[in-house]
């Protein structure tokens, strides 16, 4: 069974309808129970940091989390779902992540050299493998440069750069996917990238 996290916002009628099309067995819930007996788990992510944050903690779901992942079950964050792996985030000076990954969260400048940048990044653009592998787990099928969706103003700046997956250029390159163990995480919203985000889909229900 798949674990949706709900944590009273994000895009989760969407990633679970995706995840059950490719016949999945998917819960939406925020019950720490339904986590800690699931056998992956899906932290969809759209809002502010602090909101976010806040929603897992009111629920009690942050600890949950924490030892889902250090159980070395697979792990998928989507948008908000990876920036909250981190530290912290420009977003919500004060405000810890997660920390289950060293970094921060930027945000995008509005001016990048001489090109002015729309802030929010919204619509489609095209991701990069990192070249650390040729064919990683959650993009087996999916060709380097195939576009994808994304929503968001803030990106992930990993300490460790090797766990970068993928990267995007939009005023710089930034991580627009990542792995690190049995933690998975893209900048991107699979749920919306069609017959692309289907098969990032489809590898994670494989993992």
């Amino acid at each position: 069974m798949i674990a949706v996290i709900d944590y009273g916002m994000g895009n989760l009628r969407s990633v679970s309808k995706a995840l059950e099309k490719l016949g999945a067995e998917v819960r939406v819930t925020s019950d720490g129970a339904d986590i800690e007996s699931s056998s992956k788990l899906v932290f969809p992510g759209v809002g502010a940091f602090l909101d976010c944050m806040n929603g897992l903690e009111e629920r009690r779901l942050v600890n949950p989390i924490k030892e889902f992942i250090k159980s070395k079950r697979p792990f998928l964050g989507i948008c908000m779902g990876l920036q909250l792996l981190f530290e912290t985030s420009e977003e919500a000076p004060g405000t810890a992540g997660l920390g289950v990954l060293k970094g921060g969260v930027r945000r995008f400048s509005s001016v990048a050299g001489q090109e002015k940048l729309k802030v929010p990044h919204i619509g489609w653009n095209q991701i990069k493998f990192s070249g650390r592998e040729k064919n990683p787990p959650l993009f087996r099928d999916v060709e380097d440069e195939s576009f994808v969706y994304f929503v968001h103003s803030y990106y992930a700046v990993p300490n460790e750069p090797e766990i970068t997956t993928t990267s995007t250029s939009y005023g710089v390159d930034f991580c627009s996917s990542l792995n690190k163990d049995n933690i998975y995480a893209t900048q991107f919203h699979p749920e919306k990238s069609q017959s692309v985000g289907l098969k990032i889909l489809e590898n994670f229900c494989r993992l």
